[in-house]
């Protein structure tokens, strides 16, 4: 980030670190342009814990949607949401890269039963 470092008191992304190509570069950069104490607050979709809801989720996320999705506008465009939600780490994975990354106190906050996710981490000091 073009940014000095320990310049802001938080940051926030939402539903697009799943498209950063080095994620675990980008938690660092976020880490870096934090002051000591600072919060990352992360919102990402996520797989729903429960079993059932989430093969109901995925047979929608995964079949309904693209197919919905493309009698509207291009089916890859739809295709491509599915996938990078299915690409992305797990809850307990992504808290690892952000305590890696120089997070603290990280917390997971599930939204939506599950459908989403907000990941709170502290910049360590």
């Amino acid at each position: 980030m073009p940014h000095p470092a320990a310049r802001f008191d938080g940051i926030t992304i939402a539903f697009g670190i799943r498209n950063v190509v080095d994620r675990q570069q980008g938690l660092r950069e976020m880490a870096r342009v934090l002051k000591p104490g600072g919060r990352a607050v992360i919102l990402e979709f996520a797989s729903p814990r429960n079993r059932l809801f989430r093969a109901v989720y995925h047979f929608y996320f995964l079949r309904v949607l693209p197919w919905l999705g493309g009698l509207i506008s291009q089916r890859s465009a739809y295709q491509y949401l599915p996938d990078s939600v299915l690409e992305f780490p797990d809850r307990e994975t992504f808290k690892s890269m952000m305590e890696a990354a120089g997070f603290s106190d990280v917390r997971i906050h599930d939204l939506t039963g599950g459908i989403a996710a907000v990941h709170v981490g502290t910049r360590s000091a």
